[in-house]
């Protein structure tokens, strides 16, 4: 149906080939129909690679329904509405009020604001990656003290949820490794205020890593990595009570749960 839209009723299967997890926090991967010049996910433009693979996730707030758009050279439009399960997180409701706390300081805001700029600038450049096609490992083996999307509600004000997932080994100094193959985008050469040593690794398709409270990096900004080689090791550097591996992973702008990228945590070793 040349220069028009296709009706979802008129499809009988689901057009991209998709697989991965469909949830708030997840992903999919999936191949374009053929002919498809762009492709769309909610109106904002996707990357397809050269064999027609594309990536796409989902926002920890994402809504019901998404929407995945490809256009072919000749106007055809395949539309489809992807189902998107919601989660049920980890809320923990507080009857007290948020602790009040001082106004940051100008030193507080000025470094702040130059960090950000750090990252932001980071995440704005693509690079060629093929990470995004593997399926991930555990950067490093421990006990999961803090889950993604985890939240407090104080008196009803909800606070900042969790947007990582939290790894602890119980020392400073564990090495930890890629989860993927990846380009390192950003390596601190000191600590950051709330994020400490900070690491982050781009696997391509917008798909990125971030490792928080570092106690040192094996790896500088700009160098390539493969799955499984070690990049750092953990640390309690910046904002953290104890030592623990902060991974977060996000897509664009959304945030996911990196636990629906790896296989089950092993159990620990014992000693």
């Amino acid at each position: 149906m040349a220069g028009g839209w296709r009706a979802l009723a008129d499809q009988p299967a689901e057009p991209f080939a998709l697989t991965g997890q469909l949830v708030q926090g997840g992903w999919a991967r999936g191949t374009v129909p053929r002919g498809t010049a762009h492709l769309a996910l909610n109106g904002k433009a996707v990357r397809i690679a050269p064999d027609g693979r594309f990536l796409i996730a989902f926002d920890r707030d994402a809504g019901p329904i998404a929407r995945l758009m490809a256009e072919s050279a000749d106007g055809t439009l395949d539309d489809y509405a992807i189902p998107i399960a919601s989660r049920a997180w980890k809320i923990e409701h507080i009857p007290l009020g948020p602790r009040p706390g001082s106004p940051p300081s100008e030193e507080f805001a000025r470094r702040r604001a130059a960090e950000l700029a750090q990252i932001n600038a980071a995440r704005s450049v693509e690079r060629l990656s093929e990470g995004w096609r593997q399926k991930m490992i555990w950067p490093v083996i421990g006990r999961l003290s803090g889950l993604f999307g985890s939240q407090r509600i104080y008196n009803g004000t909800p606070g900042s949820y969790h947007s990582g997932t939290d790894i602890a080994t119980g020392t400073s100094g564990t090495p930890f490794v890629a989860p993927a193959d990846g380009v390192v985008m950003l390596a601190a050469d000191s600590p950051f205020t709330l994020e400490g040593r900070l690491l982050m690794i781009d696997h391509g398709m917008g798909l990125n890593s971030a490792f928080l409270h570092c106690s040192a990096h094996a790896v500088a900004t700009g160098d390539v990595v493969r799955q499984g080689q070690f990049i750092g090791r953990i640390g309690m550097t910046g904002r953290a009570t104890g030592p623990h591996l902060h991974w977060s992973l996000k897509w664009r702008e959304s945030r996911l749960d990196a636990e629906l990228f790896v296989p089950p945590m092993p159990a620990m070793p014992k000693p």
